[in-house]
């Protein structure tokens, strides 16, 4: 599978378990927007989405990216998954803290 098409269903495959969790609206997002700053999968407000499927990550840069290409109010996200192993979501400590402050664990 060469890696456009392997980028493409890691995408779906991000969308559909992100719907599995009750984010409905969850879908690609170059089927909406297109632009190379446009989030990879979109149904999450607030939240820019850089989604990886590989074996090997340099999560320094895909966060970089990620970071870059968001809006302003958008909490940068990358959310990546190897072979065989969980989804995993990588932000910053600062961006985790608020999203824990607006949910049900709040101190």
């Amino acid at each position: 599978m060469n890696s456009r098409n392997k980028g493409a269903e890691g995408e779906r495959a991000l969308a559909a378990e992100l719907r599995r969790y009750g984010f409905e609206d969850a879908r690609r997002g170059c089927q909406y927007k297109g632009g190379a700053d446009s989030p990879d999968v979109i149904g999450i407000p607030g939240i820019h989405i850089e989604c990886k499927r590989v074996e090997r990550l340099n999560l320094t840069e895909a966060y970089a990216q990620s970071y870059r290409d968001s809006a302003p109010g958008e909490i940068a996200t990358v959310m990546h998954k190897k072979n065989r192993e969980p989804w995993m979501v990588t932000l910053t400590l600062d961006d985790f803290v608020e999203i824990l402050r607006g949910s049900k664990w709040k101190n």
